[in-house]
């Protein structure tokens, strides 16, 4: 789904004040993002989407009722245009700064300490995406690496079943990283619902280890995210698995933007082959 296709959808949905052509757009990636008046709008890429939003609308009422800090839908169901779910949302005031990762952990803190809301949440499938991911890689990706990429997604699917966790299981955010965190005139609050889940809490923090070990995250920032939080999931022993299920899935999440955009492949055959070679220290960059 490219932008031209996603502002048509826009249109036909007919949610915003103003012509869909002059809204904003805020983000291009699973979802198209729009912004326009005090609304923003999300376009999924398909119909393969339309569970994951209704299930995040469930979520931003269930946060709503709790008063946890974060987004608030501005519709309480999901409309299915020409193939596309679409979601409406009360658009934020904008930052009054960039998060940090202590505004982060401080939010994890709380949703940590909810119990189960009144619908299922399902499990964190961390793994779960990457067969489809690599499908929209097609032909631009090496067959060897999507064969690779998908055994390693089986071994570790296998490991994180059998973990023993140090925390209680229960709600996590489950893309716990510092840009899903919006600093507004009232304070931090969470955003992109999408992939919450009911699974190990340690989910929300081997991503900011993540971070620090493969995308350059300053140690002192990771210190003071454990200091916030209250713990460091690298002292727990299924940190690793939890890791590599995260690096797999990262980079088969890069492989789907691969075709027609020469960067993206560049950068899929980087994390490929730091993953064949064992090498924890090659640098990884945001896409």
């Amino acid at each position: 789904m490219d932008e031209a296709r996603a502002r048509d959808v826009l249109a036909a949905a007919a949610v915003l004040p103003g012509p869909a052509r002059d809204a904003r757009l805020l983000a291009l990636g699973e979802n198209a993002v729009f912004a326009a008046g005090g609304l923003v709008v999300k376009v999924g890429r398909d119909a393969e989407l339309l569970e994951r939003a209704r299930r995040e609308l469930e979520v931003a009422g269930w946060l709503a009722d709790a008063g946890v800090p974060a987004v608030r839908a501005a519709e309480p169901k999901p409309l299915l245009i020409e193939g596309h779910p679409v979601t409406v949302w009360h658009r934020l005031a904008d930052p009054v700064r960039p998060a940090r990762p202590r505004d982060l952990a401080r939010l994890l803190r709380i949703v940590h300490a909810l119990p189960a809301p009144p619908f299922a949440l399902p499990p964190r499938e961390l793994l779960g995406g990457v067969e489809r991911w690599l499908r929209l890689a097609g032909d631009a990706i090496d067959p060897e690496d999507a064969a690779y990429l998908r055994a390693r997604r089986d071994g570790f699917a296998a490991a994180a079943a059998a973990l023993t966790p140090r925390l209680a299981p229960g709600p996590i955010h489950g893309d716990a990283l510092p840009r899903n965190v919006h600093v507004g005139p009232d304070g931090p609050v969470l955003v992109d619902l999408e992939t919450f889940s009911a699974d190990l809490r340690e989910h929300d923090l081997v991503v900011m280890a993540l971070s620090r070990d493969r995308y350059g995250l300053p140690a002192q920032d990771y210190d003071s995210f454990t200091e916030a939080y209250g713990w460091d999931v690298r002292e727990w022993e299924g940190c690793a698995v939890l890791r590599g299920a995260r690096e797999t899935a990262s980079c088969a999440w890069v492989a789907q933007h691969a075709p027609g955009n020469p960067a993206a492949l560049a950068e899929f055959r980087r994390r490929v082959a730091s993953l064949r070679d064992g090498d924890e220290t090659v640098r990884w960059y945001p896409f």
